[in-house]
Parts: structure tokens; sequence; C-alpha cells
């Protein structure tokens, strides 16, 4: 029910109930405002549009815990990420905000000012999407009509120059890694996450298919190791290269199915702050890579893999990615000496085409001067 009435101050005042019996009303100086607002009302409702203006009350700081409690399927790393996120810049800047008081240009100015302080782009595309989730929820819950963060400019993240190790620089990392030589070339050649080697088990490796199925993942979160799925929540079986198949088979011998592949030196999960600080840092710097990370390896197991005549498709599962376009924007370039061979092979199809083309045109010709020859002679 809506209607609008004559105040006694001569003012006009516009009033109308939602679904659940609320009233709301607005006064205004002119009837036809008066009009014009309770049509817009009247028609967002129709179309489910419409937000109740006072579920829009809520602070920004007492959506966002109730966003994060109600968002079950994130992983405990992803869920520390976005805690971080949040204390760290959102609710700094919106904790007092109201929600029916956030704009789209207030968004856009604040995504500037992240930007403009230095803070990385991909910290600061994090950020937005962290508070764009939060007022999504917003959004769903009927509090806001549209979500404001929706269509903020972000920045670019910066085109990072990976590093692609060679066979032999390999080898020179993973012998200065000492007991954990196995572990360097194993990153090295299947492209796994290192969570994804830390929680391999015996019971996923089959040695005599060359195959590493990987299920299982783990992360340290506030100390203490978390078991849950690989990232994008699906197993993969990666391929083994047959040397490193041979090399594994006598490093297992003697181990259970549910012992770890690579455990620590005292047993139990290996840790990558401790494998990094221990092992791993300073076999890097006794190859002379600086800078070199673990999981900086997977670019070099792509790498491999490509110039060894891998397709997309296959790099795709052996890394794990959500798609073949990802792999292609991470690596397009390392198919390059590829498109040779494939402009090669289409010139070597149309010349032998055009081969058969020119037999089909002359047999004919060389069937009718014998007939001709035939018939000279017969007469």
């Amino acid at each position: 029910m809506a209607n609008i009435a004559k105040r006694p101050d001569g003012r006009w005042r516009a009033r109308y109930r939602d679904s659940a019996g609320n009233e709301h009303s607005r006064h205004f100086t002119r009837k036809i405002d008066a009009q014009h607002w309770l049509d817009s009302v009247t028609t967002a409702i129709a179309t489910g549009a419409y937000a109740d203006p006072r579920a829009a009350r809520i602070s920004v700081a007492e959506w966002a815990p109730r966003w994060l409690a109600t968002t079950v399927n994130l992983k405990q790393t992803t869920r520390r990420t976005y805690e971080g996120l949040l204390r760290t810049h959102v609710l700094p800047k919106w904790g007092s905000v109201k929600l029916s008081d956030v704009t789209h240009e207030g968004v856009a100015g604040w995504v500037a000012e992240l930007s403009a302080s230095g803070l990385a782009a991909t910290t600061v595309r994090q950020t937005h999407r962290v508070f764009s989730l939060v007022l999504g929820l917003a959004v769903r819950d009927g509090r806001l009509a549209r979500n404001p963060a929706h269509g903020v400019a972000l920045p670019r993240p910066m085109c990072v120059d990976h590093v692609y190790l060679t066979h032999a620089q390999v080898d020179c990392l993973a012998e200065a890694a000492g007991e954990y030589r196995l572990a360097v070339i194993f990153l090295a050649y299947t492209g796994v996450r290192y969570g994804e080697l830390a929680a391999l088990r015996v019971g996923s490796l089959d040695l005599l298919r060359r195959r590493a199925t990987i299920k299982e993942a783990v992360a340290d979160v506030n100390g203490r190791a978390v078991f849950s799925t690989p990232k994008n929540h699906q197993r993969r079986a990666v391929p083994v290269p047959r040397f490193l198949a041979d090399e594994l088979a006598a490093h297992i011998a003697g181990k259970g199915p549910d012992e770890f592949v690579f455990a620590a030196p005292k047993g139990g999960v290996l840790h990558l702050r401790n494998f990094r600080r221990t092992t791993f840092d300073p076999a890097v710097r006794a190859a002379g890579l600086d800078g070199l990370t673990p999981h900086a390896l997977r670019h070099s197991a792509a790498s491999l893999a490509i110039a060894s005549g891998a397709n997309v498709k296959v790099v795709q599962s052996m890394l794990g990615h959500k798609s073949a376009t990802m792999t292609l924007d991470l690596y397009g370039h390392l198919f390059g000496d590829q498109l040779d061979e494939v402009a090669d092979a289409m010139d070597a199809a149309r010349a032998s085409a055009q081969d058969h083309a020119d037999f089909l045109r002359t047999k004919p010709v060389v069937s009718d001067l014998d007939s001709v020859r035939e018939r000279a002679r017969g007469q």
C-alpha cells in the first residue's frame, strides 16, 4: 500500500509498506517529487531490486564479520588472508560507514588512495575484492540494491619476469640442497606447489605408471600444519619422468603408504619456513640463483615440459591451473618455437594438396591425347 498526503505545513508525505509490513515515508516540498520517489520504490519492488533502507543502516564494521562467518568454502589460509586485508585496509577506511553510505565514487577514490600509497597492485586488487564480497552479501540479503564496488577501475598488476632454470641449473641447485636433493628435483620436474609436495604421501605415488596423485596440500597457519584440498579443490595426476621415478622408488623403500614422501629431518611435515631457512635458501646462494623461491620452480617445470613438446592442455593439467587460458597467459610465449613447426606443417600439407590437384588436372588431358592417337591410327 502506498499513498501521498499533504501535511499541515504544506509539505507532501509519500509512504509505503514493504513486504514485511514495515512503513517507510519521506517528505517533499513538491507533490511531483513525492510521486517520482514513490514510483521508483514501486518499480524496485516489482523488479526485485528493492532494498530496505533501514537494513542498510548497519555499519561496515558490523557487517563484515557476518560476511566472513557465512563464507564457509574458504581454506584457512585464504580466510587468514581475508581477515588481514579487512583489518589492515578495509575497516580503517570503511568500518564506521553505514552500508547505505558506501558509494561507487567513494570506493573508486579509496582504490586510488591505496594505489597512490605504494601498495602493490595485486594487494589493491585483493583488498577491493574482499570489500566487494562484503557488499555483495549485503545485496543478496536485501540491504543494498546494488554493489557500489562493481565496475571500479583497478590497477594492472605488474608483469613479473619468471626465472626458467635449465636442466644443468636444476642439477646444480639440487646438489647444493644435500639430503633434500630429490625434493628440489621433484619440484622442478613435476611443477607441484610446495604445499602439495609437503603433503604428498607414499600411497599417492604409482611409480609403475610414473604418476603422482595430488589430492592434498598443507599450509602453515599460525604455526600449525593445516591440511586441505589442493588449490581449486581438484585432485590431479602429475607425470613423473622415468629417471625421477627410479630415484623415488629407492627413496621410499621401506616407508608405509601413509608416510610423507618428503618429511622433516625428525619426521612429520616439512614446513616451508624451515625448509627455506635450513636448505633451500642456502642452496640458492650456493648455486648463484639469488632470489629464487620454491614456488618459482613451477615456472621451470612448465618451461622444461614445453621445451620437451608438451601441449598447453598437458601443462595445464600438470600444474593444476583452472583453465588453459591461465596457462597461456603465463607461458604462452614459451610455445613460440612451435609456431614455426605449425607453419612448416601447413606448408607441407598445402604443397601435398597442390601436387594432388595438379595430378587430377593433368590426368584427363593425357587420357584425351591417347584417345586421339588411337583414332588417328585407326583411320
